[in-house]
Parts: C-alpha cells; sequence; structure tokens
C-alpha cells in the first residue's frame, strides 16, 4: 500500500554519467579500496551511494523485490568494516578533482578560502561502538554519547566542498566508553585513523590544513569560530603562510594596543566608533605572543549594545572585506544541517566497529560532493563549455548584505532567541541550496524542506 521510491533509467544513467565524469573507480583503485572476487569495488560503493535515494535502509532494500539480485548484506559490511582501505586518500582525490573543476569557473582574484568547524554525531543508545566517548555538544551544552567530527571544507562563495575529517573520540581515557580493537596491524589506514582520533582539537586542525596544502587544494584565508581561534593555532598556521579569520569571544585573551594589554572590552571602549554603520570599527594590535592581527567589530542590528569581534591575520584587508569573507564560514553549517537531515550522516549505518564510522562518512561525503557539483553543472553557465566560458557572466559570490545577516543569525543563536526571524535567517542559505539541485535529484528527496 505503500509507495516506495526506486531510482529511474534516468536517474541510473545520470549517476553513471557522473562517476564516469569524475573517475570514481579509477580514484578508488588508486586508494587501494579493490576486491579480490565477487563484485568489483565500483559497483559496492555505486550501491552505498545510491541508497539514500532509494528511500530505504538496506535491510527493508533487501527485502523489497530488488534483494534478489542485490549481494548479500555480508559483502557491503566486509567492504565497510575493511580497516586497509585508504579512504582519506579517496575523498581528497574527489573534492580536489571537483574543486579543480569549480577554479576553472572563476577567476583568479576570486577569495577561496578554507573553513574548518566540528559537529557531534550521537551515539546514545550505544554500547559497545569502538572509541565510543562522552564528547560535549555545544547545541545543547551537554555531554553526550558519541563522536566529534572536525571537518575541512573548500569554498568559493557559491559552492562548498567537503575535503577531509577527523572523527575524534576522546583524549582523556575516563571519557572514553569504549577502547580501540588491539588486533590490528599499526600499518593500516584504519590504525592510523584510529590514532588519530585522540589527538586535540588544534593539533588536527593544523595537520588537516597541512594535508589539504600538501594534497593540492589552494586558499587565501581559514575560516574558524571562536573555539578555534587562538593564538597558537594561529602561530601554527602562520607558519604555514596561510591568514586567518575567525571569531572571538571576551574571555581571558590580552592584546597589546601603544604597550597596553587590553581584553575586548577595553579595546571596544577606546575605539573611535561610527554609530551609523553596521561595523563600528577596526583596530590592529598584537597578542600577547607578538604575532599582529586586525580586529573588526560588528554591531548587532537587533540589540544595539551588543557586538561582535573578528580577527584577522591579513592587516591589508578591508574591514568590510573582512565580515563578507568570513560570512562564507556559514557554508560548513548548511553542509551539516543537509548531511544529517537528508543524508543520513551517522544513522544510516550504526555498525560497532570504527572502520564502518569512517568509511560510511566517506560515502556521505562523496554524495554531497556530487550533489555540489550537479548543481554547479546545473546552474553555473560557464560549465557548457569553452564559448561559454568567454562569455558568460562568472556566477554570483557572496555579498556584503548576506554576510551581514548571517552575522546577526550568530547573535541571535547566541542569545537563545527562538524567534520566527532567526529561523528564517538560519534556513535561508539552505533552502538556496536546496531549490538549486537538479530537478532528478529532488524527485528522489521528495521531503526536501527547511522547516524543522
Amino acid at each position: 500500500m505503500l509507495h516506495h521510491n526506486s531510482l529511474s533509467e534516468q536517474a541510473k544513467t545520470r549517476f553513471t554519467a557522473v562517476f564516469s565524469t569524475l573517475q570514481i573507480g579509477h580514484l578508488l583503485r588508486k586508494a587501494g579500496i579493490s576486491k579480490s572476487f565477487g563484485l568489483s569495488s565500483l559497483a559496492v560503493f555505486q550501491l552505498l551511494f545510491s541508497l539514500v535515494f532509494e528511500g530505504r535502509n538496506w535491510f527493508r532494500l533487501q527485502e523489497s523485490e530488488r534483494g534478489e539480485s542485490l549481494p548479500g548484506k555480508d559483502v557491503v559490511y566486509r567492504f565497510l568494516n575493511q580497516s586497509s582501505f585508504a579512504w582519506r586518500k579517496f575523498l581528497q582525490s574527489i573534492a580536489l578533482k571537483i574543486v579543480l573543476h569549480f577554479e576553472s569557473l572563476i577567476a583568479s582574484s576570486r577569495t577561496r578560502v578554507f573553513v574548518i568547524d566540528d559537529s557531534v554525531l550521537s551515539r546514545n543508545r550505544s554500547k559497545k561502538a569502538e572509541l565510543l566517548a562522552r564528547v560535549f555538544d555545544h547545541t545543547t551544552g551537554r555531554f553526550i554519547k558519541g563522536f566529534t567530527m572536525l571537518t575541512l571544507g573548500w569554498s568559493d562563495g557559491f559552492s562548498f566542498a567537503p575535503i577531509d575529517f577527523v572523527m575524534l573520540s576522546s583524549a582523556k581515557m575516563a571519557n572514553r566508553i569504549c577502547e580501540m580493537n588491539g588486533n590490528l596491524s599499526k600499518r593500516s589506514h584504519g590504525y592510523k585513523r584510529r590514532m588519530e582520533a585522540f589527538s586535540r582539537k588544534p593539533e588536527a586542525v593544523a595537520l588537516l590544513i597541512k594535508r589539504a596544502l600538501s594534497a593540492g587544494f589552494t586558499a587565501d584565508y581559514v575560516l574558524m569560530d571562536s573555539w578555534f581561534t587562538q593564538a597558537p593555532l594561529l602561530r601554527q598556521l602562520a607558519t604555514q603562510g596561510i591568514h586567518v579569520i575567525g571569531m572571538i569571544k571576551d574571555m581571558k585573551q590580552r592584546y597589546r594596543l601603544n604597550g597596553k594589554l587590553l581584553s575586548l572590552k577595553e579595546l571596544y571602549r577606546a575605539l573611535p566608533k561610527n554609530t551609523a554603520a553596521d561595523v563600528l570599527g577596526s583596530v590592529i594590535v598584537e597578542t600577547t605572543c607578538g604575532l599582529p592581527v586586525k580586529l573588526v567589530f560588528v554591531r548587532n542590528r537587533n540589540k544595539r549594545r551588543e557586538w561582535l569581534a573578528i580577527l584577522s591575520t591579513d592587516l591589508t584587508a578591508d574591514t568590510a572585506e573582512i565580515v563578507r569573507i568570513y560570512g562564507m564560514r556559514w557554508s560548513i553549517e548548511t553542509f551539516f544541517k543537509f548531511t544529517k537531515s537528508y543524508l543520513k550522516l551517522g544513522t544510516e549505518f550504526q555498525g560497532r566497529s570504527f572502520d564502518m564510522l569512517i568509511s560510511h562518512t566517506t560515502v556521505v561525503f562523496s554524495r554531497y560532493l556530487v550533489l555540489e557539483f550537479e548543481r554547479r553543472q546545473e546552474h553555473d553557465t560557464r560549465s557548457l563549455g569553452g564559448l561559454f566560458l568567454l562569455f558568460a557572466d562568472e556566477i554570483r559570490d557572496l555579498d556584503y548584505q548576506t554576510a551581514l545577516q548571517q552575522l546577526m543569525t550568530l547573535f541571535m543563536k547566541m542569545a537563545e532567541t527562538k524567534t520566527g526571524q532567526e529561523k528564517a535567517f538560519v534556513f535561508c542559505q539552505l533552502r538556496e541550496w536546496i531549490a538549486g539541485l537538479p530537478n532528478y535529484i529532488k524527485g528522489y528527496l521528495p521531503n526536501l524542506s527547511c522547516e524543522s
């Protein structure tokens, strides 16, 4: 009696064409993701990739009429639990291919950024999942059982591409509910990913940026929120030759101005302010470790006495440009919302193995990359060929007013207000992203909406 979606021939043909264009099979083999017998690794990966568009989970799909033509469940679970597969190499390879395609469609003067942020994957019902830990959820302000997914993405103001991630457990043994499997080879990729799970966030961020630059990704700035904008991490990224723009809070940090160490509030009071503008002003100071930075103060439109401080290690950037560039960080929030709500990040497969957590997260990131690639092909006229590239206008970058709206959303989020205006701002970019998806994708995700 219930109608279930099934991929039409048109959708299958389109996905097959995209897989051929991106050379997914070659990238899988290059990353050592292969099978010695039975179905090829490409066939199993394509099956996992298209599972979310079927409208059913793996168990229900096997029980359907198509179940007889599908491989057994052991084939899929062995594929996901394999510790020797280099999933990071595969994700970086497909992301680099897509990012280089985006780079060919935009001007060399356009700003490109790395965006770093973390999100919690809840596993409150799990008891024996490998490296399960008590992690702090900043959204609820409580400790929950699960993992912290630290993600690095690339953006040009229109498209966002996840390029790497680290699945963190807890560095403290007291917070870990389950320990790692001790029967793994220390030379395997699975063992190395498990050892990464014990690292601290600042160390993991520095390694993510270093790996991205070594893989061939380029960016002008690294965008981060107030948790990551700390002096030790700023110094580490400065040695890699990349500027940072991040939000800062008024805490214990002090900044040197005219030989005096001042807090953010003291700097704000001493600043000559332009009360008629949204950007109140800026000042160049030094951190306690001697790193020169530029601080930009932005007014809250809803509460005139409140302000927001943004730090930039690029002293030559204009204040309005710093605000506009920092607004590009919101794309990673859209990414987290979409992957968890529609691409079933953390809920489609909940095995006990840490390898399954890494492999399935990579599959979900690959889905988003392909959807972003298709969205760009659908809306960017420069992707139609060389003649269109020469004569078509470049696709619109994030504008200053949109960046200010996103900062106002952050103000209201920090104040924990639950107004209709806040919800409209929070889901504005997600709604635009969904509207830009190709029609054949929307047909297999019929419940796409931004109401919850």
